[in-house]
């Protein structure tokens, strides 16, 4: 049947339906991941007053121990020369001896089922921090859905021929949208959020070591919290940089990427990242340049990521009418021919490429590392 002699109205119907369901079914899941954060939240208070309890059980505990065995030495010590003391006295050390025994069975008892309800607690969070986890990134995929329904497919008509394309064009630029908002949200979440919790902890036991252990581990701790500190402005300074590094706009393309790459093979440790400028060292039109520095960051994150590279290369070079550059590694290579499931880095750099009216070459093979050449016309 010819897309042409489809009844538009008939599609909107359709399509306003579905949007009802999809959204239906959206509310659904945002409701029970509400309804779990609620429990989590819950459940992590008590969590704390376990903890609390845990504690303040052993320090009893400990003290009970200590007094017990006062009170055996002193039972032991009666009971060896029943001539010396009275009988009031044996009594008196007996009954003491007892009920300290007794009460520190009891506090032992107690330590032990709030250590189990504390494990419990620790389990069913790691269960319920899951499931909020997947109910967020059900919601983040409906969201994509429901955005491109609402949007992109509204009085398709005359449009059904080519609207494949565009449906997967669109649905790559949202999805690629939320991923980055999620990335950036559990960067931010195990990153910095997680370092300045830790310290904000270790703070409030810098005072306890000074009063408990003395100087020296007092000291200790304050280093400690200084490392921490600077590891969480690492991560901030990392974060930032990603989004889109200032000095591109202050000091051009070239010092970004010496110092984009300089960061990065920093902080990754494990892999040699070198750069080479051939040519003068000189400024492109903005456009230029955060195309450049996103094509150069897209392919060496994939290489980081896939490739399981010792040694990077990145070579630029600014010619006359023309900007070549090349990245290269000795990893374990693909084949590119074949592209990954759910991966739309080496398309999203082609399509970029394809902006700047440039080209992009990748050769690799198995075992053979792999070479991205991108070459983009200055005449324009």
């Amino acid at each position: 049947m010819s897309t042409k002699k489809i009844d538009s109205q008939m599609l909107d119907k359709i399509l306003e339906k579905m949007v009802t369901t999809v959204d239906h079914s959206k509310g659904e899941i945002f409701k029970i991941g509400e309804e779990t954060r609620k429990q989590y939240t819950s459940l992590t208070e008590e969590l704390k007053d376990i903890k609390e309890k845990v504690l303040n059980v052993i320090n009893e505990g400990d003290k009970l121990e200590v007094y017990a065995r006062f009170a055996r030495n002193r039972l032991s010590e009666v009971s060896g020369d029943f001539n010396k003391f009275s009988e009031i006295e044996i009594r008196d050390a007996y009954e003491k001896a007892h009920k300290l025994q007794m009460d520190l069975t009891i506090i032992r008892e107690k330590e032990k089922q709030l250590r189990e309800r504390r494990d419990e607690l620790e389990r069913r969070l790691l269960g319920l921090q899951e499931t909020i986890q997947r109910a967020e990134h059900l919601v983040g995929q409906i969201s994509v859905v429901l955005n491109y329904l609402t949007s992109d497919m509204r009085q398709v008509g005359e449009m059904l021929e080519d609207a494949k394309q565009k449906q997967d064009f669109g649905f790559r630029i949202i999805e690629a949208q939320e991923e980055e908002r999620r990335r950036l949200s559990r960067e931010i979440h195990d990153g910095p959020a997680q370092m300045l919790a830790n310290v904000m902890m270790r703070s409030q036991l810098i005072d306890r070591v000074f009063r408990e252990k003395g100087n020296e581990d007092g000291f200790k701790e304050i280093r400690d919290l200084r490392k921490m500190v600077h590891s969480a402005l690492y991560e901030v300074r990392r974060i930032i940089y990603d989004l889109r590094p200032m000095a591109l706009d202050d000091l051009g393309l070239i010092p970004t990427l010496k110092k984009y790459l300089s960061t990065i093979e920093e902080y990754n440790g494990e892999t040699k990242i070198s750069f080479a400028n051939i040519g003068p060292e000189k400024r492109l039109p903005t456009k230029f340049e955060v195309a450049l520095f996103r094509l150069v960051q897209e392919a060496v994150s994939n290489s980081l990521k896939h490739s399981g590279a010792s040694h990077i290369q990145v070579k630029l070079e600014i010619g006359r009418g023309h900007v070549t550059v090349v990245i290269k590694d000795n990893g374990k290579g693909f084949d590119p021919s074949v592209k990954p499931q759910q991966s739309f880095g080496i398309i999203g750099m082609k399509e970029r490429v394809e902006l700047l009216e440039g080209e992009i070459t990748i050769d690799s093979k198995k075992g053979a590392g792999a070479i991205v050449m991108i070459q983009v016309p200055l005449n324009q």
